[in-house]
């Protein structure tokens, strides 16, 4: 699905499930504004340490699948794209700012999510859990042995 980030000193795969509604959830991603979108966050892609896996939408809100570096939290990430889609898509379909006023794309919240591609929470747990499992049983068995 997606391939690992190679750094100096790390090696990462850091998914994250962004959702950002509309400002009042207005209906404002038509068919073109919604390529408009896009085209901006493969620009966003090619500036920021930010790759966009997917990204879908409804008209008043969208998803992203994002992939990004532990360097840039997602805050940082969510800022980076949010102002930047605004920016653009205000100056190439002005008609949009119409169904808003205050000036404002999106709302100040998000939903953000992390995703793997290897477990789920359940799985990473039970995997955190027995770590040292083996030398406990080794350390028992020795005690038997005696």
């Amino acid at each position: 699905m997606n391939e690992h980030i190679y750094k100096h000193h790390n090696k990462t795969l850091l998914l994250y499930h962004l959702v950002f509604p509309s400002k009042y959830r207005r209906e404002i991603f038509t068919e073109n504004v919604s390529l408009t979108l896009k085209k901006i966050c493969l620009g966003i892609s090619g500036r920021y340490e930010i790759h966009f896996v997917e990204i879908g939408m409804e008209e008043e809100h969208v998803h992203f699948l994002v992939q990004s570096v532990p360097t840039l939290p997602v805050t940082q990430i969510v800022k980076t794209i949010k102002s930047i889609t605004a920016k653009q898509i205000f100056q190439e379909h002005p008609e949009v700012k119409r169904f808003l006023w205050g000036g404002n794309l999106w709302t100040s919240g998000f939903y953000a999510n992390t995703v793997s591609e290897y477990a789920n929470a359940e799985g990473i747990q039970q995997y955190i859990a027995n770590q040292g499992a083996y030398k406990k049983i080794l350390a028992q068995q020795l005690i038997f042995d005696l």
